[in-house]
């Protein structure tokens, strides 16, 4: 059992309390997830030309400015910002390069996320204390992507926490399990895309990456997937500028719906859409079975 939230704000002026409002919310999820959580807030863009990647090290005492130091030596306009034990790392140079780097010379540290737009924190813990770790009620942009992790298949880690990713400014969160992930990862192992890990969230990830890559839309992407992936699940996408939810076949995971003229909210359970303003003047829903629902910022 896992809990997910999503936030999309409609009204940009709103957006400065996307963490004031989402933070609740996550909390809320606490019971049906207490052992990791996670957020992926997307904001204003960086330049075309430049790349953030968000960066977690293995141990707190990591120097990150040593790192800072090191990637400004080596690669074009770095700015490292520091929070806990999390990093984003923005250049003008290629993420391939910069992901190539790190692996060699810093194998403690991993790459979250990658993009212009995406920023990413995921760790051990309950949700407050992850919340209270990396300050996420100071958050700001135009929507965010939560959850809380009760792990049943895998470890307890920061690498194995939600939400994971694939690509650039994309990320997913998964309450459910799926029983055909190995048979996935072979099929996409054959194509070239690399797994860090073995959850089968990062499977459905990498599918729907793929899919995206391959030329399908996000909504195309999700279509195919109803042939492919096999289990009990409710997935929550984002990208850029879109936030998407699915359900399985036979709604066997909770979600919930809140919509109206300033946010979409979205949770595995009401009590964490109570108190958002003027929750109660929205149209609150369940989304039917394998139906895509996604809203664009």
């Amino acid at each position: 059992m896992c809990g997910i939230i999503g936030l999309l704000i409609k009204k940009p002026e709103w957006r400065d309390r996307l963490g004031e409002l989402m933070v609740p919310m996550l909390i809320g999820m606490t019971e049906r997830g207490p052992d990791s959580a996670g957020m992926a807030v997307f904001g204003a863009p960086v330049a075309a030309s430049r790349r953030k990647l968000n960066l977690y090290a293995d141990r707190p005492t990591f120097d990150w400015k040593q790192l800072e130091g090191a990637a400004s030596a080596k690669f074009a306009d770095v700015q490292v910002t520091i929070k806990a034990n999390h990093a984003v790392l923005a250049s003008d140079s290629p993420p391939d390069s910069m992901k190539a780097w790190l692996h060699a010379t810093y194998p403690e540290v991993h790459v979250l996320s990658t993009g212009r737009a995406i920023d990413l924190y995921k760790d051990v813990g309950t949700p407050q204390a992850v919340a209270d770790r990396y300050d996420f009620k100071h958050l700001k942009g135009s929507h965010v992507v939560g959850h809380t992790r009760m792990a049943t298949e895998s470890a307890v880690t920061p690498a194995n926490a939600h939400p994971y990713t694939a690509g650039e400014d994309w990320c997913i969160v998964h309450n459910g399990s799926l029983s055909n992930p190995h048979s996935l990862r072979r099929r996409l192992e054959k194509v070239g895309i690399a797994f860090d890990g073995d959850c089968d969230t990062e499977a459905a990830s990498r599918y729907l990456e793929w899919r995206l890559r391959e030329g399908d839309n996000l909504e195309s992407a999700i279509e195919r997937s109803f042939s492919e992936f096999d289990g009990f699940y409710t997935f929550l996408m984002g990208t850029a500028d879109k936030l998407a939810l699915v359900r399985d076949p036979f709604t066997c995971k909770p979600a919930i719906v809140a919509e109206c003229d300033e946010y979409v909210a979205i949770s595995s359970e009401f009590r964490s859409l109570a108190h958002l303003p003027g929750v109660k003047h929205a149209r609150v829903f369940e989304p039917g079975p394998e139906e895509i629902y996604s809203w664009a910022v």
